[in-house]
């Protein structure tokens, strides 16, 4: 095997510096770029060439395809790895690469086209037998029909643009009479964002879990799953706490669901590292809903559970090598969660926010991972993604690794901005999250930026609620706990932990 001497990391922020560590690890150089809004970024640092590429704007910089050739040229850069989001999972660069003799980190332009695409990509597992959320599976053409399709699914039902993603392009309806103005405002918000005003309708799932499957590929037939991970607790269906692995399943309808994952990447004949999205109902049914044909945000919980370096991966199957491992081979070691930290204040709707980090202060110990791209006088820029820094832990318990979220939060030190850290306490100390009765609708049924300032605690007071949480789920998990089991029996809702955390407090 040859392996690549020099990648070229198009990207930013966190995820071009954590490409950029395990290139170092496997002796690989690295090039970076930059705009000129982040011409003072950590990610320049951690790369051993640095080319400012346009200005701040992506149209003008991280999505000039043709700047990025010339820059591979240039430079004698073999392959691009290209993290995620900007052109991770554009079909066009993908194929401009190729025609110049540059490997792209990533699958085939014609897997991402399959899988970019909502109505071909199920179209194509429908084949391979993956379970689809009853609907019609092809663009609408005729509204009336469509209607039609609706009324024997059965309403509610959810309009999906073809081309979208983080919710755009997307309308649930509850009735007939608003079918037709929903199905416009969806196809003028698709056209709009993608330039694809193609949607179709599928029957909507209430109150479902986002469950993830990541799977990994080579160019030799062999794809292995590895293991689901938990992403229901969303704002804007964008995921905000990860992990894995998920505490509802078993290992039944892991192996189905991961089986049933592979098999999408069969449909597209895929290559790499990807992650296949379900749909977990209620009643424990799952339903395909679409491919990332990229590395995820939330990869590093995976990598967490079972010790393997994705990236690692990646890179060697892009260079023709074999999968080194087989399915018989992969286990789940322990429990890993990630927050995201974004520059947003969820006191105020998750309202983006930027400034000047004044002071940055890292939480450590055994079991902590961060992932970031910022240090005490980073300035936050408006153009791109707010994503500061993922907090990964990992413990052998999933109790453990919560208690171990929430030690880490309370070390975790980030003035000058407002950010999602005292969100992920609210939710570390939520008895829903404990027990693990959540959904992907926790923000709305829980959360308000006034309960969540009325957690804003000391460490005492902090690790008492969490005590009282965990004591709840104990209960009701019927497992042995240190305090009188009195204290714990009468916890029926958050009020039941309320009371047991004032009275600790007041002793």
């Amino acid at each position: 095997m040859v392996l690549f001497k020099k990648i070229l990391v198009a990207n930013r922020g966190e995820i071009a510096i954590r490409v950029m560590r395990t290139c170092r690890e496997m002796g690989i150089s690295t090039v970076a770029i930059f705009s000129e809004a982040d011409s003072k970024a950590l990610h320049i640092r951690h790369a051993d060439e640095a080319y400012c590429i346009g200005t701040a704007l992506s149209a003008d910089s991280y999505l000039r395809m043709d700047r990025i050739l010339d820059l591979c040229k240039k430079t004698g850069a073999e392959a691009v790895h290209p993290g995620y989001g900007f052109l991770s999972e554009n079909a066009k660069f993908a194929r401009m690469l190729k025609e110049n003799g540059i490997v792209l980190i990533g699958p085939s332009a014609e897997s991402m086209e399959v899988m970019g695409s909502k109505i071909a990509s199920k179209q194509a597992v429908k084949a391979f037998g993956v379970p689809l959320v009853p609907g019609i599976d092809e663009a609408i053409v005729d509204p009336e029909s469509a209607l039609k399709v609706a009324l024997t699914v059965g309403f509610p039902v959810l309009v999906k643009a073809s081309a979208g993603g983080g919710g755009k392009g997307m309308r649930v309806v509850y009735n007939k009479e608003d079918f037709l103005s929903s199905l416009q405002m969806a196809q003028n918000e698709a056209r709009n964002a993608f330039g694809d005003d193609s949607v179709f309708i599928e029957k909507y799932v209430s109150s479902p879990r986002h469950i993830e499957i990541q799977i990994m590929a080579d160019n030799f037939g062999n794809t292995c799953y590895l293991f689901e991970r938990e992403c229901s607790i969303q704002r804007r269906h964008q995921k905000l706490v990860e992990e894995a692995p998920s505490s509802v399943l078993d290992s039944q309808m892991r192996k189905q669901m991961g089986e049933a994952a592979v098999n999408v990447a069969k449909a597209c004949n895929y290559s790499g590292a990807g992650t296949v999205e379900f749909l977990l109902s209620e009643s424990m049914e799952f339903f395909f809903l679409e491919m990332n044909t990229r590395l995820q945000v939330e990869h590093p919980v995976t990598e967490m559970i079972t010790g393997i370096d994705l990236v690692r991966e990646q890179i060697l199957v892009a260079a023709g090598e074999r999968l080194g491992f087989s399915q018989e081979d992969l286990h789940i070691h322990g429990h890993a969660i990630e927050l995201r930290i974004c520059a947003e204040d969820p006191a105020n709707q998750f309202l983006p926010n930027v400034g000047r980090v004044e002071t940055y202060k890292l939480p450590q110990g055994i079991g902590i991972r961060i992932d970031d791209c910022i240090e005490s006088g980073t300035d936050i820029p408006i153009y791109y993604d707010n994503l500061l820094a993922k907090l990964i832990v990992w413990a052998p318990t999933r109790l453990q690794a919560i208690d171990r979220m929430r030690r880490a939060i309370s070390e975790y030190v980030i003035v000058g901005v407002e950010t999602t850290l005292m969100f992920g306490e609210f939710v570390m100390t939520h008895p829903a999250f404990i027990n693990g009765k959540f959904n992907t609708h926790f923000i709305q049924e829980y959360f308000t930026g006034s309960n969540m300032a009325s957690r804003i605690l000391s460490h005492e007071e902090s690790d008492l609620l969490g005590m009282a949480a965990i004591q709840f789920f104990q209960a009701e998990q019927q497992i042995p706990v240190s305090q009188p089991k009195q204290h714990a029996d009468d916890y029926t809702a958050e009020s039941g932990l309320s009371d047991w955390y004032r009275q600790r407090k007041e002793q």
